[in-house]
């Protein structure tokens, strides 16, 4: 049987954009769960919010192996905001990574992101979706601040849930002072 290369990438291709929406329906299918043990009155919000907090500080763990200082901090941060990038990126994202204006910062830009559609269907609301990315980045910065002594931080500009077009974080090295 002959081999079909283009036949073959089309099934590739598919399988990873099911594999990258299974990842968003799973948190949003656990978060359905949480609710229903949390019962009424519970603040969905607080407890997508503590999950994502969870899922960032693993994802803070699981990068200290792969970042160090040998480079300089330039170097530092843009590798710490490409391995945000690439997460999201395998989350079904399209994102990318430009330098700073100013020493100490680059910028985190997706343009394309798979939560919010799925989380329609779960009838999350957009704030929550945005608020959620952005505490798992920030979890993430607590142990990689701790381990390389070094005050960072990351905050969101813009963000697709809130009609803005694209996300927009700004991931920085803190003034010291």
């Amino acid at each position: 049987m002959p081999f079909d290369a283009e036949k073959e990438i089309t099934r590739l291709w598919r399988n990873l954009h099911s594999a990258q929406e299974e990842i968003c329906r799973t948190f949003y299918r656990w978060r359905e769960v949480a609710k229903d043990i949390a019962g009424d009155g519970a603040d969905e919000t607080e407890i997508a919010l503590k999950a994502a907090e969870f899922i960032g500080k693993e994802i803070g763990k699981g990068l200290l192996p792969r970042l160090n200082w040998l480079k300089g901090e330039e170097a530092f941060l843009m590798n710490l905001a490409r391995a945000f990038a690439n997460i999201w990126a395998n989350e079904g994202a399209i994102c990318q990574v430009e330098k700073g204006e100013k020493d100490g910062e680059v910028y985190i830009k997706c343009t394309r992101d798979t939560w919010p559609s799925i989380a329609k269907e779960y009838d999350v609301p957009m704030e929550e979706v945005a608020k959620t990315r952005e505490r798992i980045f920030q979890a993430a910065l607590e142990d990689v601040s701790v381990f390389f002594n070094i005050p960072l931080a990351i905050e969101m500009l813009k963000a697709i849930p809130r009609g803005e077009g694209m996300y927009l974080f700004r991931l920085y090295k803190k003034e010291e002072g």
